[in-house]
């Protein structure tokens, strides 16, 4: 079975890459002339922040946190929430202590600061420190003791930083160098990323950032399959063989950021984008390979609207140097803190292509795309999807997903298992600093994906990019449970235990059973007696555990050990047990992990 289509299927479909480029080009010179309210870059993927950021969403209900499901997360936002409850240099002790910048009744401030853990109060004002372009009082605690010939790491963040009244620029090297052994894997398995990140502001009305890295990567077994099968590294776009049996590749992102409004913000972007409060997402992940985007956010009142347009590389075969075909996406997301507590949010996508060009119908940043696919003659693939969040009693936070790529109700309530009731559903909790332990925090998710979900009767509109998925790894035809414990005793130290279990129907001798996003739905076996699970039936079994030292300022020493069991109980040739143990040591990046 081919897992991806020949390219010949999709060359109808060849677009210039530059149109898209152009008409986005367009749309942004349309808002440069009226910027006039500052512009914030956004943490980078894998921040370490991100715990921290649902700790206090939880504990403090604060409003813009609220928006904390749509990712990345602005720097600006996370600053502001966190100046309510820190003074720079020292922690708020008492109600003398606490900011005019609070806004808040200094009653209720000191009520949650109270809350708040020792580690919690050290991340804040570490969050402070690596997000300085935002901190309003003093910065003089930041400061290193002993710079480097006084030019460098003058602050303890920053390898080189420019702070000025309308100038500020913070560059760092990029590093993460993982050496692993697998058993039953003569090769080592590693990993050898260097590179640069940056991120600046003028005049606090243009925000910018950039990175790149240099990678090579030996991966385990079952994750070097997974490459052989969909011809794409997990993560990457355009890799190169290495060492045989490894592979070389550049992770390259930059996106520039601008106010049009005091409520619309713009990022232009080669990026990653993920929405959602759980683990995975069955809306939109950051599984796949960077893409390019334009993404205007309109911020009011107790509403979040986002409209993004994406550039995609649809399925392809691997070859000499030529130009690879695009396909493009347009998604909206409203999301609207219904209460102080509950956030709710509804969700739409449309993937296309079209030749030479993008199609204009879909730049209206109005919510229905469906309609609008609908009035086109139906040849794309639409989804909706609905996603909710609820903080409970500061301690808890149920979450949820439900994504649509096609549904019937009768066919449903008929329960034959009819081919074209394609959904996904999560279902997921999180519980800080768990039976009264501080920075315990713990975090259960499920998520279920009908056969068929994802894919499309043809090969440029399933829900993909660059050979990889754009929401859940897996693609369909699955369910999954997943189990996090995180510990923190102290703000150097991090412990995690991940337990991810799924069950999953794949296809076998040559039959589409619905698990493969990337083969036409048109090519079923039949159009009734669908379920999760139909097919050759597969269940996984991995659990992780990881502890990090943070040493200096964002380098930290690491070490993991991973088991992964794969049963094929009908295929016992298929099942395959190991396990892999994990030195390393990181730098102002985020982790690489196997989690599938």
């Amino acid at each position: 079975m081919n897992s991806v289509q020949s390219v010949a299927t999709i060359a109808p479909f060849k677009v210039n890459s530059m149109q898209f480029i152009k008409t986005l080009a367009r749309l942004s010179f349309l808002f440069f002339p009226v910027i006039a309210f500052s512009q914030s870059s956004l943490l980078p993927q894998g921040n370490k922040y991100k715990q921290l950021i649902n700790r206090l969403e939880i504990k403090t209900r604060d409003s813009s946190l609220m928006f904390s499901h749509i990712q990345p997360f602005s720097r600006k936002e996370l600053v502001q929430a966190t100046e309510k409850y820190y003074v720079p240099g020292k922690f708020i002790e008492s109600l003398g202590e606490i900011p005019a910048s609070a806004g808040d009744s200094v009653s209720k401030i000191n009520k949650i600061a109270g809350t708040l853990t020792h580690v919690d109060l050290e991340y804040m004002q570490d969050a402070m420190m690596n997000n300085a372009e935002w901190v309003a009082g003093d910065k003089s605690s930041f400061n290193s003791r002993k710079p480097w010939i006084k030019t460098f790491y003058k602050t303890k963040s920053d390898f080189l930083q420019v702070d000025t009244k309308d100038f500020f620029l913070s560059v760092n090297p990029v590093l993460q160098q993982l050496q692993s052994f697998e058993q039953d894997n003569d090769e080592r398995v590693f990993l050898n990323s260097k590179g640069i990140t940056m991120r600046g502001l003028v005049a606090k009305k243009i925000g910018f950032d950039f990175y790149l890295t240099d990678n090579q990567e030996r991966l385990p077994t079952f994750a070097k399959q997974r490459v052989d099968s969909f011809h794409a590294v997990p993560g990457a776009g355009y890799y190169k063989p290495f060492k045989t049996t490894a592979y070389d590749y550049f992770d390259a992102r930059g996106s520039i950021y601008f106010n049009v409004t005091r409520f619309i913000n713009v990022q232009f972007g080669y990026d990653k984008n993920f929405i959602g409060s759980g683990y995975r997402s069955l809306l939109w992940s950051d599984y796949s390979s960077n893409n390019l985007f334009l993404k205007l956010n309109l911020r009011i009142w107790k509403l979040n609207y986002q409209t993004t347009f994406y550039q995609l590389v649809p399925q392809y075969i691997r070859g000499g140097d030529e130009l690879i075909p695009k396909k493009y996406a347009a998604t909206h997301h409203l999301s609207v803190n219904a209460t102080k507590w509950l956030n709710v949010g509804l969700f739409e996508s449309v993937i296309f292509g079209r030749l030479d060009n993008f199609d204009l119908s879909y730049l209206n940043p109005i919510i229905f795309l469906r309609s609008i696919e609908q009035q086109n003659g139906s040849p794309d693939n639409a989804n909706i999807g609905f996603d909710f969040k609820a903080n409970v009693a500061k301690r808890l936070q149920f979450y949820g997903q439900l994504m649509f790529d096609e549904f019937k109700l009768d066919q449903a309530k008929s329960g034959d298992g009819w081919w074209g009731n394609k959904f996904g559903v999560q279902l997921g909790a999180k519980y800080i600093d768990a039976f009264g332990i501080k920075n315990l925090d713990l975090q259960g998710e499920m998520n279920f994906v009908r056969p068929y979900t994802y894919s499309h009767k043809d090969s440029v509109a399933n829900y993909s990019h660059y050979n990889q998925p754009l929401a859940h790894p897996l693609g369909g035809n699955f369910a999954e449970a997943i189990g996090i414990i995180r510990y923190q005793p102290h703000r150097k130290w991090l412990t995690e235990l991940k337990m991810i279990v799924y069950r999953q129907g794949v296809d076998s001798g040559g039959i589409n059973y619905g698990s493969n996003i990337f083969e036409y739905y048109t090519t079923r076996p039949y159009d009734y007696g669908f379920k999760i699970g139909t097919g050759l039936k597969t269940t996984c079994f991995n659990a992780s555990a990881y502890v990090a030292y943070e040493v200096l300022e964002n380098l930290f020493l690491e070490a993991s050990y991973m088991y992964r069991k794969f049963d094929v109980p009908d295929k016992s040739s298929l099942s395959k047990n190991t396990s892999m143990f994990t030195l390393g040591v990181r730098m102002n990046m985020f982790r690489r992990e196997y989690d599938y």
